[in-house]
């Protein structure tokens, strides 16, 4: 990542990844908090997909929802926004058969599960308790890596202080929802990275997703992230394709990759990093070489 695109990035505390599902957006999530961590930042990782494969990634043991340190300045955390909400309620509550009667109630599971935005501020919250210091136990943290979930869902949890505010507007929530607001408004602490595959769908969405983030957030993405580009086809890999079939499947993504960065080169300003594709199995090896292109 060259110092014009990685210097925006490298003060903030709160960056959020998003993008279409399957275009690689945990992996650019793993490579670009590592790169945060060598340039000295104590950076977490924050997942919240139930699946929880990132730790495979940095060949870390699960997380499990506790903080697992990777190396000596990168960390990862499995969230379940639920999590967050129901240790709100015990600092508030404070007397243990009380705090099980609110958590047991089915009026607070019905609100934590349905309430527009809560899930989403639980995440932005908890990513701002860590850079502030005041989760107990928690190492210190400089800056927040969100994977946040597919396109649609990203915005959300950009969008979410404001729904939320419109909701709550008294008690823990809506304190947290003033901080986080005022957090995710602010391009001095907050950064969206935008990761694609240079295909039309993927495409597509990143242009819908700068759209909404104008329009909903007023915020413009930090970074756009082109991933998995075939190799433009040169002699010397013209010679390495063995038969007709494979020169022409070759021949045909790197075609649908250019004119789709031609798309993208037309209506997308603002920085972009090309990340070419490589014949690894998600894992730390891939992890790795994505690192190595965003820090050239």
């Amino acid at each position: 990542m060259n110092a014009s695109t990685l210097t925006p990035l490298i003060s903030r505390e709160l960056i959020v990844v998003t993008g279409k599902g399957g275009v690689g957006k945990s992996a650019v999530s793993a490579a670009l908090g590592g790169l945060l961590a060598s340039q000295g930042r104590r950076t977490l990782i924050l997942e919240i997909d139930p699946r929880e494969n990132v730790h495979q990634m940095l060949a870390a043991p699960p997380s499990g929802g506790e903080i697992v340190q990777v190396t000596s300045k990168l960390y990862l955390q499995h969230l379940q926004p639920r999590m967050v909400l129901d240790q709100l309620v015990r600092e508030r509550v404070r007397v243990e058969f009380l705090t099980k009667r609110v958590l047991e109630s089915p009026v607070y599971h019905h609100f934590s599960e349905g309430a527009p935005g809560l899930k989403e501020m639980a995440v932005l919250g908890h990513s701002l308790l860590l850079v502030q210091g005041r989760v107990p136990g928690a190492p210190a943290i400089d800056v927040v890596v969100v994977d946040a979930p597919a396109t649609g869902h990203g915005v959300a949890l950009l969008r979410a202080p404001r729904l939320v505010s419109e909701v709550i507007r008294q008690g823990p929530v809506a304190s947290m929802t003033k901080e986080v607001a005022e957090l995710v408004a602010s391009p001095d602490r907050c950064g969206v990275v935008v990761v694609t595959l240079a295909e039309e769908m993927p495409v597509t969405e990143a242009l819908e997703l700068r759209a909404d983030l104008r329009s909903d957030v007023q915020r413009e993405p930090d970074l756009l992230v082109a991933n998995g580009l075939y190799p433009p086809v040169s002699e010397s890999t013209r010679e390495t394709l063995e038969t007709a079939d494979a020169r022409r499947l070759w021949y045909s993504r790197r075609e649908l990759n250019d004119a789709e960065l031609a798309r993208l080169d037309e209506h997308w300003s603002g920085p972009r990093v090309k990340v070419p594709l490589f014949p690894l199995d998600r894992g730390p090896e891939l992890v790795a070489e994505i690192e190595r292109e965003l820090a050239q």
